[in-house]
This record gives structure tokens, sequence and C-alpha cells, in this order.
């Protein structure tokens, strides 16, 4: 029997769905990591799943547009957890049996499901909320989502010390089997209004979302394959810096930016239809993140930390508000080329700065590549200036 409730407790029940399938995905980052190199015992076979894992979140943002207009955004969403889930149980149970083919079946249906419900969970914010209230509720999102970073990554250690790979991956296979039991019992108007062209190409949805929401989505990709950079580097610079209290570094480096995504949403509602603020925000995480490899002293290196997670929410929010402004399937396929577009341009990032660490220093790596991302900000802001 279905349940109904009202909006805010439909939206309420949403957000425990997500962060519960949030803090299963980055307990499977790190668990399923570790494992595909236990079994395939080199950096190629890891490389590879990784890869595959993208390519699928790649396609599953080309086509959550076409998936929710055929089976609308609940049921999508519901569909894409029990596949995660169903994975995530069989690897459990097959272990290292499951070899190299086990795993990249694995990540294509992680990554393909995961795209596919961030896309549907962003679009349907505006379906179950009130009018004038998508900025506060998306950084409701982005403040558990912080929580969620931070106590996957914390608990995973525990977790496969105390249960091995299979109890990571069947908490992980609970999350989302938790969060597709949520879903399922809500209900909302999930209609959307048709746009003239449905399968118009991602130049020509561009073109009828506008130059502001364009420059929104190129400088989300640049954004992107900055990011890349860090993330690649991090471990990296904690092995360097802290040597065997290395995860005691990143944890306490995450742990400060989750606290600035965290204070994010107090302040993030009034900008949420600012450009400006986007690309400003941008900037700064950008130079907040440079400024973090820089080897500073911790109680500076916490306040950097802090500043970048602020920033980082800041764009989440104002980003996100920016594209539900968008009506019905139009908005639908905007989040799906957005969930493309932050993939290229993450994996491109991620390609490049694996070939460039092992012969330039991290700072120069990470400094370079945020560079990048705030010229293309500022470059595309100064063109979309021009346009409107």
């Amino acid at each position: 029997m279905t349940t109904l409730l009202a909006p805010p407790a439909r939206f309420t029940a949403l957000v425990t769905a997500v962060s519960v399938s949030a803090f299963g995905n980055f307990l499977n980052l790190v668990a399923l990591a570790l494992f595909t190199y236990t079994v395939t015992s080199t950096a190629w076979g890891l490389g590879l799943v990784m890869a595959v894992r993208l390519a699928a979140g790649f396609a599953g943002g080309l086509g959550a547009g076409s998936l929710v207009r055929l089976r609308g955004l609940r049921r999508l969403m519901v569909r894409a957890d029990l596949a995660q889930a169903a994975v995530m149980t069989g690897l459990a149970l097959l272990g290292p049996s499951a070899g190299l083919a086990g795993l990249v079946v694995t990540a294509l249906v992680l990554g393909a499901g995961n795209a596919v419900s961030n896309v549907c969970v962003r679009a349907s914010v505006p379906d179950l909320v009130p009018d004038g209230e998508n900025a506060r509720s998306n950084g409701r999102l982005v403040t558990w989502r912080a929580l969620a970073v931070i106590t996957g990554y914390a608990s995973a250690s525990t977790i496969i010390a105390f249960g091995g790979f299979g109890l990571a991956f069947l908490v992980n296979a609970a999350s989302f089997g938790f969060s597709a039991f949520v879903v399922s019992r809500l209900r909302w108007d999930e209609s959307l209004p048709p746009v003239r062209e449905p399968s118009a190409p991602s130049l020509s949805l561009l073109r009828a979302a506008g130059p502001a929401i364009a420059v929104l989505v190129a400088v989300r990709a640049a954004d992107a394959f900055g990011s890349a950079s860090h993330n690649l580097s991090l471990p990296v610079h904690a092995s360097a810096v802290a040597g065997a209290d290395a995860a005691v570094f990143m944890s306490g480096f995450w742990a400060s930016w989750a606290v600035g995504a965290f204070t994010a949403r107090f302040v993030a509602p009034r900008f949420a239809g600012s450009t400006t603020a986007f690309v400003l925000g941008t900037c700064v995480m950008s130079a907040s993140f440079v400024l973090a490899f820089t080897g500073p002293p911790w109680p500076l290196l916490v306040l950097v930390m802090v500043c970048a997670g602020f920033s980082d929410g800041l764009t989440e929010i104002v980003y996100t508000s920016r594209l539900q402004e968008v009506p019905g399937d139009l908005r639908v396929r905007l989040f799906g080329l957005s969930s493309t577009a932050e993939t290229a341009g993450f994996a491109s990032g991620t390609l490049v700065a694996s070939a460039l660490l092992p012969s330039f220093p991290v700072l120069g790596v990470v400094t370079g590549f945020h560079a990048a991302a705030v010229l293309c900000a500022l470059a595309l802001a100064l063109v979309s200036r021009r346009l409107t």
C-alpha cells in the first residue's frame, strides 16, 4: 500500500533515502577499489573498472531524459536503486570468484544507476517542495550528502576490518534497498510538459535553455576537470606529509570540507539566481584546494578546507536551483546533459592527472588543473555577459 505524505514529509523522506544511498556509495568507493585491486592484482585492472564506471555514468546521463519519459522519475529511481542493490549483493556472495568480468558488470550497473538516480533526484525537487523553496531544499540535500561522504569514508575501514569486503558490499546493497523502498512509497505529480523537439541534440538543448544555462553547464564541466586533480592527488599528498597517519590526514581534510558544505545551506538561498555567485564560488573553491596542497599548518588547513567546502556547497546549490527553474521535460534533459558533462570533465581530468603525477609534483598538477578551471569559468562568464 502506497504511503501518501504531505509535501514537506515527502521531501524529508527523499532526503533520507538519498542520504542513506549516498553513504553506501562512498563506502563502496573505498571497498570496491580495494577489492578490485585484490582480485586483479594490477593497477591496470583497477583503472579498467574505474574507466567502465565513468563510461557507464556518461551513458546514463545521456539516456536519463529518454528513460524518464518512458518510466517516470519515481519508478526510474526505484529501479536504479534496485539494480545497484542486486549487483552489490551478487558481488558479496560471489566474492573473488566474480573475477574481472563480474567487476566490470558491477561497474557498469553502478555507474549508470548512480548517474540516472542523481538526474532524477535533482529534477524531482521542484515537484516536491513549495514554489521558491528550491534553493533551501537543495541546501538540505547538499548538507546531508556531505555528512554521507564523511560517514561512508570513515566507516569503510572499520566495516572491512570487521566483516571483510562481503559485509561492506552487503551494507552498500542494503543502503540501495532502503532508498528504493522509501522512494517507492512516495507519490507526486510526475507529469512533464513536452518540449517541441524531444530528441534535440545537446547544442540545441542548450540553445533552448539559454546562454546563461549553457555557461553554467560548461563551468560545471570545467570544475569537474579541475576536481579530478585533487581527488587523485590527495592520497599521494597525504602519504608525503603524514606518512603512516595518511588516513587520519585524509579524514580531517574531508571532515573540514564537510563543515564548510554544511554551512553553505544557510547562505546559498540568497544567491540562488546569481550566475556571478556561481562563477566566483567556483574560483574561490579552486583557489582553496590549491592552498590546501601547499602544506599549511593544521589550523590553517582546516580553515582553507572549510572555505573550499563552503564554496563547493554554494556552487552546487546555486547551480542545481538554477537548472530547476527550467520547466518539465527540458529540466530532466538538462540534468542528464549536466551529468554527462560533469562525468566527461572528471574522467578526462583523471586520465590527464594520472599521466602527469608520476613526472610532476602534486602541487604543480593541482595548481595547473584548477588554474585551467578558473580561466575557463571567467572566460565563459565574460562570453555570457556579452550574449545577454
